[in-house]
């Protein structure tokens, strides 16, 4: 439900503007406002977890979604679309951290891979699944049922926390870094809004590159103040460890190219080579297949091989299979199409599986909550950046060709991206064979059960 929000109204923007009179351009502001509440109130999410409780947090955080739901769906006007969008990734930002973290807290060493597996699948289909599902329900319903379908599931995911999901007490928190607070949430969503406004400019350029600037310096401003702080809200020495530096910069590389996907291979299907919006929806949405597939070979796969090997193998890969949809045309079976798909969803989902449990899998118990914020922070930072870039690459490409956006301006996009997302394999170059393996299984060591010393990868 989170992952698909983010980007379900987006075919939908025509039919919502017209009916709460405004533009469609304008409207592209509640999808930056549901990125910029996300980027803000994300880091936050550890924190309230060890103060309130893991799984009181959660089910209020659905209940924070729902309510913002159901204000979207009332909403007449521009105003108060894009403040019920904010609304909504407020529940949002803590929703995914949050789960990500009862389930690294309660699982077994053994079945974190598993467990990852099936946390990644969302991630991957949500953004695909949501502009056919939002073109679907627009065309045959109305707009305003995007937003009441998660009424009846937030409530089932309510009940369902509190039966299912184990209580893990709360009131172990730090105080609250309140300037690091600050700081982080100017940061995040300075480089979340500047990106979106520069990639869907709904706002003249020079906002997103003031608001750009903006977030640079706070970053600074925050490591300058994380490194004094006795609590610091994301803590930056986390990254010392050279097995988590290297799953959260290496996957953030890899998103920026991941991330541009769900963006490019749509309008090029659409614009490029003619298809309806639901005919493309169809066959994108086939990436998701692969990603489930893995889950099955998950586990076998980073036992038989370790981390280092699979990341580096599933980075590469998985680039190559990004810039494969640079030489499609329309004269292309589809077959073919839905084939290369079902291979790209897989790669990606076996790397994200991968590096997110390799965030988890040298650190300590205590330290899970930050991870958990600091993981989903440099995630919707690299899904933007991608999103940008993208649009960026594509504009200038068609600049430079003198005429209109073709299919030839997609292929040239599609290889820089891949290009890009093929640097990620650097991070994991210098990692040990044996990283991770306490999770993994690799190389005959004994999984334990609880988290392991830090640093015993090396």
């Amino acid at each position: 439900m989170e992952n698909m929000d983010s980007t379900v109204i987006a075919t939908s923007l025509p039919a919502i503007a017209e009916d709460i009179g405004t533009t469609a351009i304008a409207l592209k502001l509640a999808l930056t406002a549901y990125l910029v509440s996300l980027a803000i109130f994300i880091p936050m999410s550890g924190w309230m977890a060890d103060r309130f409780g893991a799984r009181n947090i959660f089910r209020i955080a659905i209940g924070v979604f729902v309510v913002g739901s159901l204000a979207c769906a009332v909403s007449g006007s521009l105003g108060e679309i894009v403040a019920a969008r904010f609304l909504q990734g407020m529940g949002g930002a803590m929703m995914t951290p949050v789960g990500r973290l009862v389930l690294v807290r309660t699982t077994p060493k053994r079945e974190l891979v598993t467990a990852m597996a099936w946390l990644s699948i969302p991630a991957l289909i949500g953004p695909m699944m949501g502009p056919p599902v939002g073109g679907f329900i627009t065309t045959y319903f109305s707009w305003h049922w995007i937003f009441l379908i998660n009424l009846p599931i937030g409530i089932l995911g309510i009940v369902a926390a509190s039966l299912v999901l184990p209580k893990v007490p709360g009131g172990g928190a730090a105080p609250i870094d309140l300037v690091g607070f600050a700081l982080s949430g100017i940061a995040a969503s300075g480089l979340v809004f500047g990106l979106s406004v520069v990639s869907l400019p709904a706002l003249p350029p020079i906002v997103g590159v003031l608001t750009l600037a903006a977030g640079c310096l706070s970053i600074v401003l925050y490591i300058r103040h994380a490194r004094r702080a006795p609590y610091p809200l994301l803590n930056p020495r986390l990254f010392a460890n050279p097995v988590f530096r290297a799953s959260i910069i290496g996957s953030s590389i890899f998103r920026i190219g991941a991330g541009a996907v769900p963006f490019l291979l749509p309008l090029m299907l659409q614009v490029g080579f003619g298809l309806s919006p639901f005919h493309s929806g169809l066959l994108t949405f086939v990436s998701a297949f692969g990603a489930l597939a893995m889950k099955v070979a998950a586990k076998p796969v980073l036992r038989a091989f370790g981390f280092r090997s699979v990341l580096i193998f599933a980075a590469l890969a998985g680039a190559a299979f990004i810039g494969v949809n640079g030489f499609f045309t329309a004269a292309t079976s589809h077959a073919v199409i839905i084939l290369i798909l079902f291979v790209a969803g897989f790669l990606r989902s076996i790397f994200f599986t991968s590096s997110n449990t390799l965030v988890f899998a040298e650190i300590d118990d205590g330290e899970a909550s930050q991870a958990t914020a600091i993981a989903a922070v440099s995630q919707q930072t690299s899904i933007a950046l991608g999103v940008a870039i993208a649009g960026g690459v594509l504009e200038t490409v068609t600049w430079l060709s003198g005429r209109s956006l073709d299919a030839a301006d997609f292929s040239v996009t599609f290889f820089i991206v891949a290009a890009m997302s093929a640097c990620s394999v650097l991070p994991f170059l210098g990692l040990s064979p044996t990283a991770g393996s306490a999770v993994s299984g690799h190389g005959g060591k004994r999984v334990r059960l609880g988290f392991p010393v830090r640093g015993t990868a090396r």
